[in-house]
């Protein structure tokens, strides 16, 4: 194994321990009906294989060519050095490239412009996005007052759609007034897949586990069945493919930066990244 396949190699191992990817949530949807786990040892050789591939082909197109992409109209990353000139002006502790990445063209946010936009994306099932969610709910707490966070569920696969939809419905009953606002419901849904075993994986169980919140069956599947929840599943998935998200806990900022716990060095890293984005885009 050469240097270069070294690096590769390590890399794809932290990134792995840091993150959920399409792979992973791809097994636990084949898994799904056997109700019986795939070993972690033979997704975490296959998940590196194919990021050490995956990593080394877009290492060999970097090398052969330094002029700009064309603007296909399809999103671009880029891993650039941080604009000179700003740097010369500001002091920032981190480097574009490395613990974060630019997405080029910029994309559209949720929300409007008034406010940056934190877009954190997750999945129930992913474990590192049950460890994160304390950590990124007492940021959300004290985040600046031009910030607007928003969660926006991944949808790979049938499993993942599914929670997303249940993400999406619970935020519309919200709004309605038939939960209460705040991280109680969500947590539950974490607990349910995390610590009780219980995956989530048919309409009949989240029935039940919105009822367990005082949600009729009538006002459930009113909500889970309407235009709003679909609507919103639709730009979801927009936003992950225009963001090019491939695995969760990942972060957006003002869709313009994408960030995680791996590229940053950890999640209090992580958070620190995303303190320094908002302050890029609140000095512009």
């Amino acid at each position: 194994m050469n240097s270069t396949r070294q690096i590769v190699w390590v890399s794809c191992c932290f990134l792995i321990l840091a993150a959920c990817s399409k792979k992973e949530a791809a097994a636990v949807e084949e898994a799904a009906p056997a109700a019986a786990e795939q070993s972690v040892d033979t997704v975490v050789e296959d998940v590196v294989e194919t990021a050490v591939d995956a990593v080394e082909e877009t290492l060999e197109v970097v090398e052969e060519s330094a002029a700009e992409p064309e603007d296909t109209g399809e999103i671009a990353i880029v891993l650039a050095q941080a604009d000179t000139s700003e740097a010369q002006t500001t002091n920032w502790q981190f480097e574009e490239g490395k613990h974060y990445i630019r997405l080029v063209p910029s994309q559209p946010t949720i929300g409007g412009a008034d406010k940056i936009e934190v877009s954190e994306f997750f999945w129930y099932g992913c474990s590192h996005c049950y460890d994160l969610e304390p950590i990124i709910n007492r940021w959300e707490a004290n985040r600046p007052a031009n910030v607007r966070f928003v969660r926006i569920p991944a949808m790979w696969n049938d499993v993942l759609k599914l929670h997303a939809r249940l993400y999406y419905t619970e935020q519309v009953l919200v709004r309605n007034g038939n939960i209460e606002d705040g991280p109680g419901f969500r947590n539950a849904v974490f607990e349910e897949y995390h610590r009780r075993g219980n995956r989530l994986l048919t309409e009949e169980s989240i029935v039940r586990l919105f009822g367990r919140f005082g949600v009729s069956q009538n006002d459930f599947t009113k909500t889970w069945n309407s235009f709003e929840v679909s609507q919103k599943l639709r730009v979801a998935n927009d936003l992950a493919r225009r963001y090019s998200i491939a695995g969760v806990p990942a972060i957006v900022v003002n869709g313009k930066y994408r960030t995680g716990a791996a590229e940053a060095g950890g999640y209090t890293k992580m958070l620190e990244v995303i303190d320094e984005l908002v302050a890029r885009e609140s000095a512009r």
